[in-house]
């Protein structure tokens, strides 16, 4: 993945309440929301009084659909469809166009890339005017604000955590490190105003210098390492106020210095019993630890689907993650953009495909807005003519929206 594109990781493959005053409005709004927010995630408040999602104790989600929302019947098809859509824009001022679109009510996040960013203060104040608009839009719930914060080179911010997933699986103390970087990483996103990290990344990478290992992205060849030091992250930063999110499902570990998604289609022809047994093991854990989003990798698993990469297979999202995995937190795609997809015709096209695969939250983080309206249309469109389910998209919609209102 261009290391300024994607899912905002390097180019190296797999690339983010008003008050009221009547008691019933209160107890009918929080029951909607515990309902609605993922099991194993409880809504608390991080230091500073910031949003917090840490891990209940014990329990797996059971179902992927969250209970009907209060707030459904009142959106029009383009402001479901803008609640599954992650859009970016280029340079340091948003612009207008993406500004409207807030205010609509059909951006669900914005992307930060480092051509976003000159200083943290900066950041915080874009940050502002984003969420202001949000604070305006029919929906009036924060916005997820994402950036790359993983470590080491891949950071879009200036700032921890410094060392890489690598050199943290290096460290004399592997979990505190782990664990210093995802509070390191929290520190960073809530001090830019941000509330969304793409990391960690879960890939259980198989040789020196392969794709994952050349930019010290994946913490060790050893899956239990992985997993151990992966969901040490994911609760230390929470607890710092951030959300989490574990990639690149189902794994591109097994991948090649040179099978790189964001560039070309990449096929990993991994067994079926290896990818469940070793590249799927650390998301059962960071499952378990609470990780409130999972982004599926765009390379085509054959032993799984042999047709589809799996941000595009129902198979991959609907059987392993959600049902082996028991998964009931937000699905994320990689870049719309990627070169993986070049056989998948426009954006528009693309967007129809990962929403009917299963995928929550598309990323479309080409720096350019007219990509997030492309998606949004055609989402709508989807759902106007029944072509996607109508069930299934508002259940998507509503995970997210559940995921924002946590957000306070």
């Amino acid at each position: 993945m261009a290391r300024q594109r994607g899912d905002g990781t390097a180019r190296t493959g797999g690339g983010t309440a008003r008050k009221h005053g009547r008691r019933g409005w209160l107890l009918a709004a929080v029951l909607v929301i515990a309902v609605a927010v993922p099991v194993g995630l409880f809504l608390g408040r991080g230091s500073g009084g910031r949003a917090a999602f840490l891990p209940a104790a014990g329990g797996h989600p059971s179902s992927a659909r969250p209970a009907p929302s209060a707030t459904r019947t009142a959106l029009t098809p383009r402001q479901l469809a803008g609640e599954r859509v992650i859009w970016s824009y280029s340079g340091l001022t948003p612009p207008d166009s993406l500004l409207t679109a807030i205010g609509k009510g059909e951006v669900a996040g914005v992307i930060f890339f480092s051509d976003n960013v000159s200083s943290l203060a900066q950041v915080h104040r874009v940050a502002g005017r984003l969420q202001a608009a949000a604070r305006r839009s029919p929906l009036a719930k924060p916005l997820l604000l994402l950036t790359d914060q993983e470590g080491g080179e891949i950071r879009r911010l200036p700032g921890e955590p410094n060392l890489s997933a690598k050199q943290i699986g290096q460290a004399a103390d592997p979990t505190a490190a782990a664990k210093a970087a995802g509070t390191g990483a929290a520190d960073t996103l809530t001090t830019a105003g941000l509330n969304v990290n793409l990391a960690p990344v879960l890939d259980v990478h198989r040789g020196p210098g392969d794709l994952m290992d050349q930019y010290g992205r994946s913490y060790s060849s050893d899956a239990d390492q992985v997993a151990k030091l992966g969901s040490a992250f994911v609760t230390a930063q929470a607890a710092g106020g951030v959300l989490a999110t574990a990639k690149h499902f189902p794994g591109l570990g097994p991948a090649g210095a040179d099978e790189n998604t964001d560039e070309v289609p990449v096929t990993l022809n991994t067994s079926a019993a290896q990818l469940r047994s070793v590249d799927e093991k650390p998301y059962r854990q960071a499952i378990a630890a609470g990780v409130p989003l999972v982004m599926a990798s765009w390379a085509t698993y054959p032993a799984l689907d042999a047709h589809h990469p799996a941000g595009m297979s129902r198979a991959i999202i609907a059987n392993e993650l959600r049902g082996r995995l028991g998964f009931d937190g937000v699905t994320m795609t990689d870049a719309m953009e990627a070169g993986a997809l070049k056989s998948y015709g426009d954006t528009r096209h693309r967007a129809v495909a990962a929403a009917a695969a299963g995928m929550d939250l598309l990323l479309c983080s080409g720096r350019d807005p007219a990509q997030g309206a492309d998606a949004v249309t055609a989402l709508a469109a989807g759902y106007r003519n029944g072509s996607l389910d109508r069930s299934d998209f508002t259940a998507a919609a509503d995970r997210v929206t559940a995921l924002r209102g946590g957000l306070g």
